[in-house]
């Protein structure tokens, strides 16, 4: 149960991507990480832990080998979820007897799993102070809002196939004609005054704690689950794991849920960015920076989909991971996934090594799916790379369920991901990775 304890502090810890970096931070502190400042200047040692962060939602840290690096280990999630984001002030409606809250959508959600569950808010506020402009991660920890749904006598084909209109259905319930704006809530929970904020950036999150449930314990139910688990498994991996010669490097990004294109999602050059300058601060010269990334791995860890009890023919029944099965390897023939025969051939050796079973996923070749941050960080880092994630049911929904053995898993195999150091040998007969 420690892994399972370990997994829903974090959870509840991280309503929103800037708390979970906050969390992530907290915990990188405790293990003995420096931070480095990207507006800094920085000076690394051997051996040494960093971490570095960009937009308070998005965080990198690395752990340096006693010598001269030969590659990289690198374990990247991301750190938001689907959820509705807040309008700019004013940001509250008053109609009829009631206040609502605007919102639009983040992400692609299962609409009605936010129906009639206690909500408050998240995110970010900007204030003026003497020395400029400074941000402030905020978060209302009390039941704030809810979304309720129409009663059934009012919509009698709610439960045929039902669609949902964000700015009419799923507008949120603040309170009735005298509540306050929400920046008055914003600004009390800040400890800052309505005036002082200047502007916001924040998040509907739900309220309902993590729990563990089945006749046997067997499932755990959780907001959030799609990517804090792997987000969560990968930091303590990179915690728990002994220094080899490799980096180990640990990325949690935000934006995934809308396509990464941003200053701190996977798809801007913060890993590479990050990477370049490890690289010059340990003086390695083009030569040896070629050798390093040749010998490099990532792991593309998000969550996967799990087969269904009651649509198993959504799954391609060759290919239909169960929950407590262990790490889900994920392969598409179109490259939605990154991984190859080489990266996976690599991922599940550490695995097997570490006893921690391994199962495949491919998406229905008559169902389309989504894709992940794999693809898009190998555009500004080329390297080699495996797409993987823990199998789940209900991904995108307000509450998600995972097996509760899969906690330990991912984790185990973290620590083996980043307890292993990779060469490579190329000659003309051919090309030969070895793992230590």
């Amino acid at each position: 149960m420690k892994d399972i304890e370990s997994l829903f502090s974090f959870i509840s810890a991280s309503p929103a991507a800037p708390g979970a970096v906050a969390e992530t931070v907290r915990r990188l502190r405790e293990a003995g990480y420096a931070p480095l400042y990207e507006s800094g200047t920085w000076n690394l040692t051997a051996g040494g832990k960093y971490y570095t962060t960009r937009g308070l939602t998005s965080v990198i840290a690395f752990r340096l080998p006693e010598d001269k690096p030969t590659g990289a280990m690198i374990w990247a999630s991301h750190s938001d979820s689907p959820t509705f984001q807040v309008g700019v002030a004013p940001a509250t409606r008053k109609d009829a007897a009631y206040t609502r809250v605007s919102v639009e959508k983040y992400g692609g959600m299962l609409a009605a799993s936010w129906f009639d569950r206690p909500l408050s808010l998240s995110g970010l506020v900007t204030v003026r102070n003497e020395e400029g402009i400074r941000v402030i991660p905020v978060t209302v920890d009390r039941d704030l809002l809810v979304i309720p749904s129409l009663a059934i006598h009012m919509n009698r084909t709610a439960n045929e196939d039902a669609t949902y209109r964000i700015s009419v259905d799923m507008q949120p319930l603040f309170g009735d004609e005298t509540a306050p704006g929400v920046e008055e809530v914003l600004a009390e929970a800040a400890g800052v005054s309505k005036e002082e904020i200047l502007s916001s950036e924040v998040w509907l999150y739900v309220r309902e704690e993590p729990r563990v449930l089945g006749a046997h314990g067997e499932y755990i139910l959780s907001p959030r689950l799609d990517d804090l688990m792997c987000a969560w498994g990968g930091l303590a991996g990179l915690l728990e794991a002994k220094s080899t010669s490799a980096v180990q490097v640990f990325a949690l990004f935000d934006h995934e849920e809308v396509g990464s294109s941003t200053y701190q999602g996977a798809a801007s050059d913060f890993l590479s960015a990050t990477l370049s300058r490890v690289t010059e601060c340990l003086r390695m010269t083009e030569d040896e920076k070629g050798r390093f990334y040749a010998c490099s791995l990532l792991a593309s860890a998000d969550n996967a989909h799990a087969i269904h009890p009651n649509h198993p023919e959504k799954a391609d029944p060759l290919y239909a991971p169960r929950m407590n099965g262990g790490v889900v390897i994920k392969h598409n023939a179109s490259r939605r996934y990154v991984t190859d025969a080489v990266s996976e051939a690599l991922f599940r050796e550490i695995c097997r090594c570490a006893e921690v079973p391994t199962q495949d996923y491919r998406n229905h070749p008559d169902i389309p799916g989504g894709s992940t941050l794999g693809c898009l960080s190998n555009s500004q880092v080329s390297i080699r790379a495996v797409d993987i994630g823990m199998a789940q049911l209900a991904m995108h929904s307000a509450c998600e369920t995972a097996g509760s053995k899969d906690a330990t898993y991912v984790r185990q195999a973290a620590a083996a991901f980043f307890g292993t150091a990779l060469s490579l040998t190329e000659t003309e007969e051919g090309t030969t990775l070895t793992l230590a």
